[in-house]
């Protein structure tokens, strides 16, 4: 098992967008430093929390300024943008990368995107654009063949070729036939797990959910490659999880009571959360429980890994064995205020409870 960090990001609305991508690219340097294996970054364009609109120009930067780090986007949310612009400038960024991209593609869960970009979130529209527009790339990746393509959203022509002038859609990616494509899953019984396992791609899990819909993600890789006949490799799976850790569990509690990770919920997913879906139940070990119960305390007992380091080597092999294994453990982004001891965290994950979870295969 390995470690990558996945960042949304997190950052108080009405904060400096200047520092903040600044704040976002000396984290991905530190990490890539520890040797993190990976490192996936969001992309909203109306959340002030989540203050990245274009992870890709991040990643464009962040390639010069680390060696090994694999870079993705956390995801592309396909239905906000042209197929035939995406396709050009995803294939050009793995040029970039010579290969260091992962493409995470989606539909995008976030409000006001879905009203910014005019799309009937309730009628399911998201999910029939994201396959569309999917299926548009990989065709002009793949094959493109001449003619108009369009749907009741985008149109556009790919011209007939010329070789003698070098007319024609050229672009293809650096990786063959395309980057490693991930999605994610939040619901029990995700199809779009099914979706991940039906073609191979790899499988995200959020960080907001239970472990016992956690198991179901699996389930869902499993149906959906017995549907095609693959054998589905549990090394893809990304499971995603808020993790802090200290010398001491008691340090560690505190520092997270007393900051960020705490901020982040309190004055935001606690918020946000029940706009999208009414309640606070994706965060429930029991659907009986009261919203009010769904506190930080109850958090770092039931989600979040926060302690020692010797905590930490529980908590995440006893996660690893409730769900059968998983391949990459992603770290949830959050700003490291203060810096020094969100390094240290970092630091002690990589570099003392890692080392001890190497059987974990």
């Amino acid at each position: 098992m390995e470690i990558g960090y996945f960042t949304m990001p997190l950052h108080p609305a009405g904060s400096n967008l200047t520092e903040t991508l600044d704040a976002d690219l000396e984290q991905l340097v530190f990490l890539d430093g520890l040797g993190f294996r990976e490192a996936w970054i969001g992309e909203h364009f109306t959340a002030g929390w989540e203050n990245i609109a274009a992870p890709d120009l991040l990643i464009a930067k962040a390639i010069p300024l680390t060696k090994n780090i694999i870079l993705g986007t956390g995801v592309s949310c396909l239905p906000d943008h042209d197929p035939f612009v995406l396709a050009h400038r995803i294939a050009v960024l793995d040029h970039l990368a010579k290969g260091r991209f992962y493409w995470g593609v989606g539909a995008g869960s976030f409000i006001g995107d879905f009203e910014a970009f005019g799309i009937d979130a309730k009628s399911g529209e998201q999910r029939d654009l994201t396959n569309e527009s999917l299926e548009f790339i990989l065709n002009l990746w793949n094959d493109p063949r001449p003619g108009k393509y369009e749907n009741r959203r985008w149109k556009f022509t790919v011209p007939a070729p010329q070789a003698d002038v070098g007319l024609g859609v050229h672009t293809k990616p650096y990786q063959k036939p395309h980057p490693p494509i991930a999605v994610a899953g939040i619901t029990a019984g995700s199809g779009t797990l099914r979706i991940a396992g039906a073609n191979g791609w790899i499988p995200m899990s959020i960080n907001f959910i239970t472990r016992d819909v956690l198991r179901t993600h699996w389930a869902s890789v499993e149906e959906g490659a017995a549907s095609t006949g693959r054998r589905p490799d549990k090394s893809l799976w990304r499971v995603a999880r808020d993790i802090y850790i200290a010398e001491s569990t008691e340090e560690a509690r505190k520092d997270v009571m007393e900051g960020t990770l705490a901020r982040d919920f309190t004055e935001y997913f606690f918020k946000m959360v029940p706009k999208i879906r009414g309640n606070l139940d994706i965060f429930k070990t029991e659907k009986s429980m009261s919203d009010s119960e769904v506190t930080i305390e109850y958090m770092m007992d039931n989600l979040w890994i926060v302690g020692s380091p010797d905590d930490a080597v529980e908590k995440i092999r006893e996660l690893y064995d409730h769900v059968g294994g998983f391949g990459v453990l992603l770290v949830m982004g959050h700003e490291w205020k203060p810096e020094d001891k969100w390094m240290r965290s970092m630091k002690l994950l990589a570099e003392d409870v890692m080392p001890r979870l190497r059987d974990l295969k």
